[in-house]
């Protein structure tokens, strides 16, 4: 039987593995005009974590996949309203306000997933 922990590592991996893909091409959603700002550096680290997570959804264990990127992401999130530092993510990986808050959103609901399902 597959986890909860597993499936959920694999559908945001194969998210994130689409976000990265589509910061490569021209569309509203996701991009460097787009309503999610993106850059190469932070589209290729979307293909990366998505690439792993689609790898720990089908051959690894899920939970050391969710902990950590529910981290990485609510850490970012955080650092995305502090003064300063907003500017400083906005420069080097052009993360916007609206992707500060779908860091925090996908941080919490990523934590939730580890914290309150079982690790098998």
């Amino acid at each position: 039987m597959t986890s909860t922990q597993k499936i959920f590592a694999l559908v945001l991996g194969v998210v994130l593995l689409l976000v990265g893909i589509l910061g490569f091409i021209g569309n509203p959603l996701v991009g460097d005009a787009g309503y999610f700002t993106t850059n190469t550096t932070q589209d290729i680290l979307h293909i990366i974590a998505g690439l792993i997570g689609i790898w720990v959804g089908t051959m690894g264990s899920g939970p050391g996949f969710n902990i950590s990127l529910g981290w990485i992401a609510l850490v970012l999130g955080a650092i995305g309203f502090i003064p300063g530092a907003k500017e400083l993510l906005l420069q080097y990986l052009n993360i916007n306000t609206n992707i500060t808050i779908l860091h925090v959103v996908i941080g919490i609901v990523t934590l939730g997933v580890y914290y309150m399902t079982d690790k098998d």
